[in-house]
């Protein structure tokens, strides 16, 4: 496809389909170790301190950074980005499998290790995946195609953390776990529909230059003003919603709801504002580009935080609730869905697999900042004054667009 291409055309082309499968390949090994494993262990009776210790095995997710310049080094049979995933996806379909054939009772060890693969596989996957869903996509697909590949990581939790569940009090978990791993296939079947690379960039020449070069690339587009502003929007972009959102459930709770209001109400409608925000905003960001939809969904996502004080001042009212958690959750999906695209855009073809891991990396700390602090600003501030607070922290991320993204011509 050509630029000129219409919108519509682009929207259904092979290069979406391989974002929704790629984005469903890459959350369903992230949600077993998240979800599947904890409920398993407590299932088998298992001390909830050795399940908390579980959660190190997460630790790949977090500096997958660390090895992606190996990737875009190096290429295994198959190709760089089409070899790598396979082997990923292969190797997390048995590790997953494996899993269901331990005795949490007797081998916890060898859980935690299997556990510890499936995450370092799962993690090098998405290193993978992210890189070729930059090399394949031109800058104006990006939107949508970064909501259908964050949507359908979001809905590939519904394998492990409901049905793997329901069948589990069916089925032994022997059983149960190699059907989930099964489910990798659709990372197989994304990694032999996607297309070939139209032009693709030449590798890396050696180790050192992956490395190295990547950071020099960054550094060279606007100095250190231009690299640390750059640096700063990733941070501060979705800072106001994530401090917002970390203590929703103690929040909800705090109030009054029942925990089955907060599972029908807030989960089930927001994980479907969600996806609906998300896919919305792809749409509509193939239309107006990058600029404009950052800033519009910055503010879609900033507005409703007010909301969360206004139902701090009604009270328990299912109708507010689901307003608030409709409208919150519809402004994530678009938020997004633009910052996701963003990184993409930011990220040079040749570097992808390294820049957009460290990209994704540094976008991840204010969800760290806010679960270290959010518990003592609200209780030192009140509720609705932390999220007048929350609100007021979403300005200056939405200020910074203004200078990281170039005003592009009118659509």
């Amino acid at each position: 496809m050509t630029p000129d291409t219409p919108t519509w055309r682009k929207l259904i082309s092979r290069r979406m389909l391989f974002c929704m499968l790629a984005g469903f390949s890459s959350g369903l090994p992230l949600y077993v170790v998240l979800q599947l494993l904890p409920a398993w262990l407590r299932d088998q009776g298992v001390d909830l301190g050795k399940i908390g210790l579980m959660s190190l095995v997460g630790f790949p997710y977090t500096w997958k950074f660390v090895w992606s310049p190996l990737l875009d080094r190096y290429a295994p049979p198959l190709g760089r980005r089409r070899g790598w995933a396979l082997l990923m996806q292969i190797a997390c379909a048995a590790g997953i499998a494996a899993l269901g054939f331990c005795d949490p009772k007797v081998s916890l060890t060898a859980i935690s290790a299997i556990a510890a693969l499936v995450a370092f596989g799962s993690a090098t996957q998405d290193i993978v995946l992210d890189a070729w869903r930059r090399e394949l996509l031109h800058d104006d697909e990006l939107g949508f195609g970064s909501a259908l590949f964050v949507n359908a990581y979001r809905v590939a939790g519904l394998v492990p953390g409901s049905l793997a569940l329901i069948l589990a009090d069916h089925l032994p978990w022997s059983t149960v776990y190699p059907i989930v791993g099964a489910f990798m296939l659709v990372g197989v079947l994304a990694t032999a529909v996607a297309p070939e690379v139209e032009e693709p960039e030449a590798p890396p020449t050696s180790l050192l230059d992956a490395i190295v070069s990547p950071f020099r690339e960054f550094y060279a587009r606007g100095g250190l003003r231009g690299s640390s502003t750059l640096l700063a929007f990733m941070f501060l972009y979705k800072l106001g919603d994530v401090m917002a959102t970390a203590l929703a459930t103690p929040f909800y709770l705090d109030l009054g709801f029942t925990k089955t209001d907060i599972g029908t109400v807030s989960k089930l409608v927001g994980l479907t504002a969600t996806v609906i925000g998300g896919l919305v905003g792809g749409a509509i960001m193939a239309r107006i580009g990058m600029r404009r939809s950052l800033q519009w969904f910055g503010v879609a996502q900033m507005v409703p935080i007010v909301g969360f004080a206004w139902l701090a001042h009604v009270g328990p009212s299912i109708t507010v609730l689901a307003c608030v958690v409709a409208a919150e959750n519809l402004g994530i999906g678009m938020g997004t869905t633009a910052l996701v695209a963003f990184l993409q855009q930011a990220t040079h073809r040749k570097f992808s697999a390294t820049q957009f891991a460290l990209f994704s990396s540094f976008v991840a700390l204010p969800r760290m900042l806010a679960g270290a602090t959010s518990g003592y600003l609200a209780t030192a501030l009140g509720w609705p004054t932390f999220f007048v607070m929350c609100t007021a922290l979403a300005l200056p991320g939405l200020a910074l667009v203004g200078v990281v993204a170039p005003r592009e011509p009118a659509r």
